[in-house]
């Protein structure tokens, strides 16, 4: 499997939702409810400068009982972001997410943000390639076409 970051958002699109770091986590929220996803980027002047994802609202926001009405984005996103560029390997990935135990990365070409790639999709993609892999050898081992016995 030498597929790369950039296979998968070929594959996916390259849509990428995000907030202003001063919205409100209860906008934030909002975002990922209605986009059915599981994080967004937090832009400041449309730089990257962090991530909020549903496990920052639920260990840092709801502990708290903080009002996400009123509660900024800024005040509770991750800011140490690992990024990718679209060359990296999808093992690669794989083992960055393990590592840093993340499931969405921010895939950034030069300074600009050019994807989002999350364990869901690297799941997918792995999934996906296995089945292909399964046919090919199959379709090797038991030919496309069925071999008649000689008969004298």
């Amino acid at each position: 499997m030498d597929a790369r970051i950039r296979d998968i958002l070929g594959s996916k699109g390259s849509t990428v939702h995000s907030v202003d770091a001063n919205a409100t986590v209860f906008d934030a929220v909002r975002v990922m409810n209605g986009q059915r996803i599981g994080s967004v980027l937090v832009v400041d002047d449309r730089r990257l400068v962090g991530i909020l994802s549903e496990r920052d609202v639920l260990l840092r926001v709801v502990p708290a009982c903080t009002d996400p009405r009123t509660l900024k984005v800024s005040e509770v996103m991750t800011r140490e972001l690992e990024t990718l560029g679209p060359d990296t390997g999808i093992h690669e990935v794989m083992r960055i997410m393990t590592d840093r135990r993340v499931r969405h990365l921010p895939v950034v070409e030069g300074d600009q943000v050019i994807g989002l790639v999350s364990i869901g999709d690297l799941t997918k993609w792995v999934s996906r390639d296995l089945a292909r892999e399964v046919s090919d050898l199959s379709s090797y081992i038991v030919g496309s076409y069925v071999v008649r016995p000689f008969v004298a």
